[in-house]
């Protein structure tokens, strides 16, 4: 159970809960001059699990495992444990709940929770968590246990967030990956990602719970929306007789837009990766002979939400930090947010969750020679044009990310403003709610919240300028059509 960052490497621990045993596995790394880099453990969290990173030379590190080994911390094929959490319907007698607990004694089962309360029913709901090694055993507790009294299987559900402290995060990740298809090595990444998201807002003053809260909605909202769940909103823009944009709406991650110009198309931005199947399906009944047609995508800036399907891609176009956000994906280095302690963990666990795969660094192409240094707000860096669209390029000072830019065509009076500027108003219920989670688990969406609000008034005002001189008819002055990173096409 291992995670490599370099030369450092996360042993994912199972430890007894008995003095000394944190000291043992300390000597078991110190006595190899590995030096540990991070710990976290959190007995109301998980009363087994510790998490130890440390770093050294690689064949130290292969050493350390296998001590750890030896001493049980680390187990190569560990039971398949879970927590089952039951309902017993008891009579409101003495001695009821005696019966049960003798036959849980029968079968040499721990009790890791009990929940019950008296409601003068005449009955009471106990709630028990229940840890087994063995399902066939917990199968015939079950049916011997109704013999006693009405007795339920309840499914996990993350609102009884203390039944199953004695192994959580086993209990917490497998559910994450019978949710997603997720296998086992990157259910270990997870736990990993996962650990160091808590440890990391807990910091911040956030309950450990609020952290697995948000994953877990984070995944849910993805396992529901894939297949025939993925019902993206689809409106269409013509501009003109031989233009027009397609603008896609995924439930989860960014739009997609898809300009069209005398027969061909472009993409401005591409989601995530998790919804390519649904994607390419929807691009081939919506743009003809798809297939076969060399595929051309703008990117407004390197997030994943925005970068997923890039693979799928034969030309991308971007600004050289995009790019070079790329280059150090493909090196195993850290980009700009990964080097931000809130956002790295939160990146990690992106990636496993939407299953990211950077792109092919040979079809990047950075057409804009020009850079912006941070000096200006908003920097026109080139021009880029499309059959009848003619946009001016203008990259932002990096207060969502570096490499951001924004797209405007006077002519026909649109922007892309990628996440510079989102219609927040615009989006459907289950948007917000995923819209939510990043900020809870990242603490904020933007690499300089100043920045970013002060490049959003920079955009706003970089419109009006445009227009500055122009004779304004309410009636027939064109307004600008902004297509944003998340939420419909804003009217300005």
């Amino acid at each position: 159970m291992r995670y490599y960052s370099g030369m450092e490497r996360t042993f994912i621990t199972t430890m007894p809960d008995q003095f000394g045993a944190f000291l043992k596995a300390c000597n078991c790394l110190s006595s190899l001059g590995l030096n540990i880099t991070r710990v976290n453990y959190n007995k109301a969290v998980d009363l087994h699990t510790l998490f130890i990173t440390a770093e050294g030379h690689a064949e130290l590190l292969d050493e350390a495992e296998e001590r750890l080994k030896e001493i049980g911390y680390i187990q190569e094929n560990p039971k398949e444990s879970q927590i089952y959490l039951v309902v017993f319907t008891l009579q409101d007698v003495p001695g009821t709940v005696a019966k049960v607990l003798e036959l849980i004694q029968k079968y040499r089962f721990n009790i890791s929770y009990i929940n019950s309360q008296q409601d003068y029913s005449g009955y009471q709901q106990f709630k028990m968590g229940i840890f087994a090694d063995d399902p066939n055993a917990m199968a015939s507790f079950m049916t011997e246990v109704r013999q006693l009294c009405p007795a339920e299987l309840l499914p996990y559900n993350t609102s009884e967030k203390y039944f199953d402290n004695s192994i959580f995060y086993t209990s917490y990740i497998k559910g994450l990956g019978q949710m997603l298809s997720i296998d086992e090595k990157e259910q270990k990444d997870l736990m990993v990602y996962t650990n160091c998201a808590m440890q990391t807002l807990d910091d911040q003053n956030k309950t450990p719970f609020q952290t697995f809260d948000a994953i877990y909605g984070f995944a849910r909202i993805i396992s529901e929306t894939h297949g025939e769940g993925f019902k993206p909103r689809i409106t269409e823009h013509q501009i003109d007789t031989d233009n027009s944009i397609l603008l896609i709406e995924p439930d989860c991650g960014s739009n997609i837009s898809v300009l069209k110009s005398h027969g061909k198309y472009l993409c401005i931005d591409t989601g995530y990766a998790c919804y390519k199947d649904e994607m390419l399906s929807l691009f081939e009944t919506l743009i003809p002979n798809f297939r076969s047609l060399e595929k051309t995508a703008i990117i407004t800036h390197p997030d994943l939400d925005h970068t997923g399907l890039l693979p799928w891609f034969d030309h991308i176009i971007c600004t050289k930090k995009s790019a070079e956000q790329f280059v150090l994906e493909q090196m195993g280095e850290p980009g700009p947010r990964e080097l931000n302690p809130l956002h790295r963990s939160y990146m990690d666990i992106c990636k496993v969750l939407t299953r990211y795969r950077s792109p092919d660094i040979s079809k990047v192409e950075m057409p804009w020679k020009k850079e912006n240094d941070g000096s200006e707000l908003l920097m026109k860096v080139g021009t880029y044009d499309f059959g009848d669209f003619h946009f001016a390029v203008y990259e932002g000072a990096g207060g969502h990310v570096p490499g951001e830019i924004i797209l405007i065509d006077e002519g026909h009076h649109i922007a892309f403003s990628g996440d510079i500027y989102v219609n927040i108003k615009g989006m459907t219920p289950i948007q917000r709610e995923y819209n939510r989670y990043a900020p809870i688990l990242m603490s904020s969406v933007d690499m300089d919240a100043k920045k970013s609000t002060a490049e959003r008034n920079a955009f706003l005002e970089l419109l009006t300028m445009i227009d500055t001189g122009k004779v304004y008819d309410p009636d027939h002055s064109p307004r600008w059509k902004v297509f944003c990173g998340h939420g419909a096409v804003k009217e300005l």
